[in-house]
């Protein structure tokens, strides 16, 4: 039994270190699972050599070295000048000699009165970037001889005479845009930070994942997107600067694994680079302060609204409730990504308002809903011969709802509420959609610094499981205050006047 564990052992391991000797050729990989970036495009330029195979669409590009680790694919596309930094990271990836093909980037141009003029100009910069070779030094800086550890990005000296400039990219990304020292840094942003101060702008980027950057600036929320993928499709539909840079796209396979670090070893490293190394701890700390901002917020505001529009209701009601339960049923029937996109892009796009304050109104919205769904099921389970008796005994109407149905009602829908808090907490994780760097942002970002997933995702978890823990406990301490078996009878007959 013990030698057919061995075995078993040994042919589970196998297909980690063989992928590399058995995947030549791109054709070789036909049948099989390869991964790739969502909307970077590169799947098209193989499709029809692998028709077989499936496409695994990721978020982050890093996030395909764990895939292609764990088997959840057999490979995955990525461009040659990133896979240079994601080797430095893991030795034991190799790639397919013959490239998937070429791509062309650009940037893409905003919606707005500006879009003619800041085309005009970024083309004119690159022309001259390419003629005087200052796009050779950003190559050779960012790519040829990038260092993770010490290559920095000016980014000040803006004169700032021709406005401010809403740039998006990904931040996630290495060598092209990431953050090192709790600042963004990369290619892309010395590019844009160069072209600012030829042409008197001040740049504000914004870290959006790569699927949002087009549709937020074909919106007219951003002013310029970074790194688009020139094809057919987005030449119809966006407005795209001139070709920046190109680059061969790799197939990148399992390769042999290599003797390195003990087990603890790696584990200390790891930690080092998630937390120690920039002071990263501090990007954590802040992601939790802006989760718990949009978290605390939102419910106070949620909570607010939704009572008040619940009192409307109640005083004006058919055609009240007709209105509110319209909004109800659009609110709570919308992925909640979905309606921040909306608000941030569409409802609030031609406005100066952050992500994180669009965030705020969405959950807040979302919030007050199911608090109004919460007051009808607690109130309605309140007999109304106690609203009628309250009555005869002299109370007003409103003095019946606050002291005698409500605390009652509470009873009933506080337990509801200890849980909508906490699948709020949990909800917030979506904003890093618009530009939101939130906990999980942040851990988005230290993953791609780092390659490491252990460290960031974990912590990551245990610091939603202390914001949810903190926020139910304060929740119960309201429940338990406001127990109308605690109340004293003077102070519930407060303000009654009671006949002799």
């Amino acid at each position: 039994m013990f030698k057919k564990i061995i075995i078993l052992a040994a042919l589970a391991l196998v297909p980690c270190f063989l992928f590399a000797a058995q995947f030549t050729e791109i054709e070789d990989l036909d049948g099989h699972d390869i991964g790739v970036q969502t909307a970077v495009l590169y799947e098209e330029l193989i499709q029809d050599r692998v028709p077989h195979s499936t496409f695994q669409y990721y978020t982050m590009p890093n996030d395909m070295i764990l895939a292609l680790q764990s088997g959840k694919v057999d490979a995955y596309l990525i461009e040659q000048v990133s896979y240079g930094v994601q080797k430095k990271n893991h030795p034991d990836l190799a790639v397919l000699e013959e490239p998937a093909g070429y791509i062309n980037a650009t940037c893409i141009i905003g919606e707005n009165e500006r879009q003619g003029r800041l085309l005009a100009e970024l083309n004119q910069f690159i022309a001259d970037s390419r003629e005087n070779g200052m796009l050779d030094e950003l190559y050779d800086y960012w790519i040829a001889d990038f260092d993770p550890v010490n290559d920095t990005c000016d980014v000040g000296g803006f004169t700032g005479e021709n406005g401010t400039i809403a740039v998006a990219v990904e931040g996630g990304y290495e060598p092209f845009s990431f953050i090192s020292n709790g600042h963004i840094s990369g290619f892309d942003v010395d590019f844009i930070c160069r072209f600012a101060r030829a042409y008197g702008y001040t740049p504000e980027f914004y870290e959006v994942p790569f699927e949002a950057i087009a549709p937020g600036v074909e919106s007219g929320k951003y002013d310029i997107g970074m790194n688009i993928v020139v094809s057919e499709e987005r030449n119809e539909t966006g407005t795209l600067s001139d070709v920046y840079y190109t680059t061969p796209i790799m197939l990148v396979v399992q390769g042999e694994a290599e003797g390195g670090l003990s087990f603890f070893e790696q584990l200390a490293e790891s930690f080092n680079k998630t937390f120690i190394r920039e002071n990263r701890w501090v990007l954590f700390l802040q992601g939790a302060g802006v989760t718990l901002m949009i978290t605390v917020t939102s419910i106070l505001a949620g909570t607010v609204l939704g009572f008040v529009v619940y009192l409307i209701c109640r005083r004006f009601g058919r055609a009240a409730n007709s209105v509110t339960n319209f909004f109800l049923w659009l609110i709570h029937g919308m992925p909640t990504v979905l309606l921040l996109m909306i608000l941030y892009y569409i409802v609030f796009g031609s406005s100066s308002l952050s992500g994180t304050w669009v965030s705020v109104v969405g959950f807040s919205l979302m919030f007050a809903c199911s608090m109004i769904d919460m007051l009808r099921v607690g109130c309605n389970a309140i007999g109304r011969g106690q609203l009628e008796a309250s009555t005869a005994m002299g109370y007003s109407d409103n003095q019946s709802f606050f002291r005698i149905i409500l605390p009652q009602a509470a009873q009933h829908f506080l337990p509801i509420y200890r849980n909508e808090v906490v699948t709020l907490i949990k909800e917030t994780s979506v904003v890093g959609y618009i530009a939101v760097l939130d906990l999980t942002k942040i851990s988005d970002l230290v993953r791609s610094r780092t390659y490491e997933a252990f460290f960031p995702l974990i912590v990551t978890a245990v610091m939603y499981f202390i914001l949810t823990a903190v926020l139910t406990r304060i929740v119960t301490a309201i429940e338990h205050a406001i127990d109308p078996k605690r109340r004293k009878t003077d102070k519930i007959l407060r303000g009654v006047k009671q006949e002799e």
